[in-house]
């Protein structure tokens, strides 16, 4: 085999893999590979703590806490609000809400039912959805949520971003209202959700985070795989676009 034959073997190769670790990096844990102890239903307390302001990019917003507030679960679906196609977040300027994390826990994942379900997050709603009646039926709508994360800490906010689908966590802090703030005047208010039985993508807690603990991380093979298939595609088309020119020689 020339090179140009080798080099032909390894751009179908890497684009094979490519496509295998794609369909594979985000696929729902197994609930035997999870912490069984860490998937009870959110622990939600009535707080008296203040209002606070934040700056986050040259915007201001007023932060009024509401619960305190302790989540754990298995990261389902998520969106990053600064992505170049969500245009609302930068429209109104919302910087704080860095982005949106859709979570299960509970009898889903033990059961193993959250896996035979799909989800999609747009710019401020989690969707699920499946082509079965049974397992649709076997899912409680009550032990899913999606949260608004929000986060003045540029830190914590990059932290964060590093989070993938399938990674199980636990997030501390507070469910908060928040308020955009322009020439020391309010333009406008996001609210909580404070209960989990008001199942439905708009239905979203706003969620203030202090602490994130990573409990488990899923499909780091299959996520190193796809980094690197996407290597080795790229080296190979180079690659083949200059090989012709130096044989000829």
């Amino acid at each position: 085999m020339g090179l140009q034959g080798a080099t032909k073997f390894l751009m179908a190769a890497s684009l094979a893999g490519a496509a295998l670790a794609w369909w594979f990096k985000d696929e729902p844990p197994d609930p035997v590979r999870l912490q069984a102890e860490a998937l009870e239903e959110p622990k939600q307390l009535r707080t008296r703590k203040p209002a606070f302001d934040a700056r986050v990019n040259g915007v201001d917003y007023r932060i009024q806490p509401r619960y305190s507030y302790d989540l754990q679960g298995v990261i389902v679906s998520l969106h990053h609000s600064d992505a170049w196609w969500d245009y609302a977040h930068k429209e109104w300027g919302d910087h704080v809400n860095v982005m949106d994390l859709c979570v299960v826990w509970g009898e889903n994942v033990r059961s193993g039912a959250y896996r035979r379900l799909s989800y999609h997050n747009t710019q401020w709603e989690c969707h699920w959805s499946t082509g079965s009646s049974e397992a649709w039926q076997a899912f409680n709508g009550s032990e899913v949520s999606n949260n608004h994360i929000v986060t003045d800490d540029p830190a914590l906010a990059r932290t964060l971003k590093k989070l993938r689908i399938g990674d199980q966590v636990r997030l501390r802090g507070y469910l908060v209202d928040y308020t955009t703030m322009k020439n020391g005047a309010p333009a406008g208010k996001r609210v909580s959700s404070e209960v989990r039985d008001d199942s439905g993508p708009g239905a979203c807690e706003v969620l203030y985070v202090d602490s994130l603990d990573l409990l488990t991380s899923a499909n780091r093979r299959w996520r190193a795989a796809w980094w690197t298939a996407l290597g080795l595609l790229a080296a190979s088309v180079v690659a083949w676009f200059f090989l012709p020119m130096r044989e000829g020689r």
